[in-house]
């Protein structure tokens, strides 16, 4: 990212968020730099993303789905 791409980026920041909320961003984003790389969150592959619909349509063609009913009365049940 370039420098005016990333001093953009900070007056934006600077005009909209509390210093509380700045507080708040600046230890997350120094904590995320701490993480190793393995740890940090990244886009998922396509190999990955086919891996992960192909499980999902297996389970479907198994009957293992939940139902619209049933989807709402476990977040229901989850919420108490």
């Amino acid at each position: 990212m370039s420098t005016a791409t990333l001093t953009s980026l900070l007056d934006y920041l600077y005009g909209t968020l509390s210093p509380s909320n700045m507080r708040w961003v600046g230890e997350h984003l120094i904590e995320y730099s701490k993480k190793k790389e393995s740890e940090r969150l990244r886009p998922y592959t396509m190999q990955e993303i086919d891996n992960m619909l192909d499980e999902a349509e297996a389970a479907f063609e198994a009957g293992d789905y939940l139902t619209n009913d049933e989807v709402f009365h476990h977040k229901e049940n989850a919420a108490v």
